[in-house]
């Protein structure tokens, strides 16, 4: 794999080019020291994913990965130090286009790298959805175990806001949930794929941006009416008999984390009261299965279009597997849920 790093300060450079250089197979094709050179250098020479940096002089890393996906599309993952008070930034970036985000390692005066291991796992993990989405393979296959008799358990009866997303995601989450009037009776899981450092910072952002308090959820929560709650760690969130929230590592092979399919799929089996689930942006497949486990059960299930979509992945294996009933643009999909909730009373 080519891998470009775009950051301005030296020692930062110097740690992640001894991180890639140390796993085989992949290589730094070039550096870039602040936004302008990488998006001059990713339009010569196209890598197959850039280490981006948020803070830069001249053109800052949200801008820059902004462009790059406008004029030559890229994975990009945001590799950044600064994670206090700079968490608006880097889910600017997200939102145009980064598939991720992750600290960056650090040079230690003996020479050793520390914090490498997060971030090779990171570029393995985008070097497998690449592998995945080149064979145009079901992502999830096998995953989604439940038997027909956990549906039977005496979990709550309200209905289950359930989002999936993932680039370009944060953005278009907080359109979603600011339609959805605060006095609905639903209660909202987010899977939103990101690392754990910056989950926190995300579940602030989307409280502000929101303007309703959004949290992580904890092992052991039951969601009630009102609740908003995002998945935090990077296992993945799943609902179990009863209506318990808990984190799971399993699967282990899939590089998205937390996983849409598996937070779908466990509420297909243990949330007894029909809900909606609703793909939003993202590369790969995830959700796709998930979504479809969820009509199968009775719940009302929505795609973005292709039109609105930062990547028309997500949404369109959705599309493509028969599982959303509506594929709607990002700004119909809030009040579409308020109308399917209400239907959904009905029944």
């Amino acid at each position: 794999m080519r891998i470009a790093i775009v950051n301005d300060l030296l020692l930062a450079v110097e740690a992640l080019r001894r991180v890639v250089s140390s796993a085989p197979g992949y290589r730094v094709c070039w550096i870039a020291r602040d936004g302008a050179e990488a998006v001059r250098k990713c339009l010569a020479d196209r890598p197959d994913l850039i280490l981006m940096d948020i803070v830069m002089p001249v053109m800052d890393g949200a801008e820059a990965t902004k462009r790059i996906m406008a004029e030559c599309p890229t994975t990009i993952l945001v590799v950044t130090s600064t994670l206090g008070g700079n968490f608006a930034n880097v889910f600017e970036a997200m939102i145009c286009g980064a598939v991720d985000a992750v600290k960056t390692p650090e040079l230690g005066k003996n020479g050793n790298v520390d914090g490498g291991k997060p971030l090779l796992a990171k570029i393995n993990a985008v070097e497998r959805m690449k592998e995945m989405l080149e064979r145009s393979a079901t992502l999830m296959s096998g995953v989604l175990r439940h038997d027909e008799t956990a549906a039977k358990s005496d979990s709550s009866t309200v209905p289950i806001v359930a989002i999936g997303a993932s680039t370009g995601g944060p953005n278009a989450v907080v359109d979603v949930v600011s339609r959805i009037p605060q006095d609905l009776n639903v209660a909202i899981v987010i899977a939103q794929h990101i690392t754990v450092d910056f989950a926190p910072g995300l579940a602030s952002w989307l409280s502000e941006m929101c303007r309703r308090v959004v949290r992580l959820a904890k092992t052991n929560d039951i969601p009630h009416a009102g609740d908003v709650l995002l998945a935090g760690t990077n296992d993945h969130l799943a609902i179990s008999t009863g209506g318990v929230l808990h984190y799971t590592p399993d699967p282990l092979e899939t590089p998205f984390r937390p996983s849409v399919d598996v937070l779908f799929g466990s509420l297909a089996a243990h949330w007894r009261s029909p809900g909606v689930g609703v793909v939003l942006t993202g590369m790969g497949r995830d959700g796709a299965k998930g979504l479809l486990t969820l009509q199968e059960k009775g719940w009302h299930t929505i795609a973005q279009d292709e039109k609105t979509c930062v990547v028309y992945g997500m949404p369109q294996a959705a599309a493509e597997n028969g599982a959303a009933k509506q594929i709607l643009p990002l700004h119909d999909i809030g009040d579409a849920i308020v109308r399917a909730v209400h239907k959904l009373s009905l029944l």
